[in-house]
């Protein structure tokens, strides 16, 4: 039994890997139905459970029980309908069904308006806090002594402060600032250019020289990386910036039918910058944001209920 293939069963809601003497017919727990996405609700069209988060929508327990399966469920097919006409000799024929006119792209110089916002009851007291705990700091820790376990302040520098000897060690570091631009991401120093985050992320830096252990207020302005993805649900498309702390107060996001910016104010002054050409066209005024203690979440409105191949619109070149 030990050396038996474990197979992945492909009933929707398992995911689970199994072996075929173990199969039995109550094992398998899923959904024979298909996912359903219908005014922001999510659900299984077998289940009568609806849900708005993503998350839940992914947990909700299967309705029914099997074997498992390690056959993909077939897709459903879906019919082209084309207009049916009736000839005056009682022929029944089908029009062919008319293309849709591709409406020209807004031009991206259309004035930016500001997106409506509201603001979570955790970030309201979690701001409070802050507030309070950096007033207490300032008052007791003296500003010139480093204190052990201090993070560098270089862009991409990793360096701890432990003791003397911490000061003695190379800084390998970004002296220029992260730039997000039709797709790419990279830094103003730096030629190195790359799609993805994470990559973006682990780019070593392209210069030497002494750790940065404490920022000045100038210093604490500049602007620095931060995490962001995405996903789409049906009409919409939520943009996810996981900075913690967000003071919605020094901070702004703002677009056109077709490009999306923002500066956000979070931690402890950081300034985090993002503009983006959207890959599809919005509706700015039925888009909103919402600040959290942990994020801050963009749902832009789409125009047409499609679902965009990206979220920025890649260049004829790239």
């Amino acid at each position: 039994m030990s050396g038996e293939e474990k197979l992945l069963c492909y009933n929707r809601g398992c995911a689970k890997q199994y072996v075929e003497s173990e199969n039995s017919e109550d094992v398998c727990i899923h959904h024979p139905g298909m996912p359903v996405f219908h005014d922001a609700l999510k659900g299984w069209s077998c289940c009568q459970r609806r849900v708005t988060d993503f998350t839940e929508f992914l947990n909700i327990t299967g309705c029914r029980k099997s074997k498992h399966s390690n056959m993909k469920p077939a897709e459903p097919e879906v019919k082209p309908s084309n207009p049916v006409e009736i000839t005056s000799h009682g022929q029944t024929t089908h029009r062919k069904a008319v293309e849709k006119v591709q409406e020209p792209r807004p031009s991206d110089d259309l004035p930016y308006q500001r997106l409506k916002f509201s603001i979570s009851d955790s970030l309201k007291k979690a701001l409070e806090k802050h507030k309070q705990s950096r007033t207490t700091n300032d008052e007791n820790t003296d500003p010139g002594v480093v204190q052990k376990g201090t993070t560098c302040k270089n862009n991409a520098c990793n360096g701890v402060y432990v003791d003397e000897e911490s000061n003695k060690q190379a800084c390998q570091y970004h002296p220029g600032n992260p730039i997000f631009h039709e797709g790419y991401k990279f830094w103003s120093c730096c030629l190195r250019r790359t799609c993805d985050f994470d990559e973006f992320l682990k780019q070593e830096g392209c210069s030497s020289g002494s750790h940065l252990w404490f920022l000045t207020d100038e210093q604490k302005k500049k602007a620095v990386t931060c995490r962001f993805d995405h996903y789409q649900m049906g009409s919409s498309v939520i943009i996810s910036v996981y900075a913690k702390l967000c003071d919605p107060e020094k901070s702004f996001v703002e677009a056109n039918c077709t490009c999306l910016r923002a500066g956000l104010v979070f931690g402890n002054s950081s300034k985090f910058d993002l503009d983006i050409k959207l890959h599809g066209v919005i509706y700015p005024d039925k888009s909103v944001v919402t600040y959290s203690a942990t994020k801050v979440e963009i749902k832009l409105k789409k125009k047409e209920a499609s679902n965009w191949p990206r979220l920025e619109l890649q260049s004829p070149n790239s």
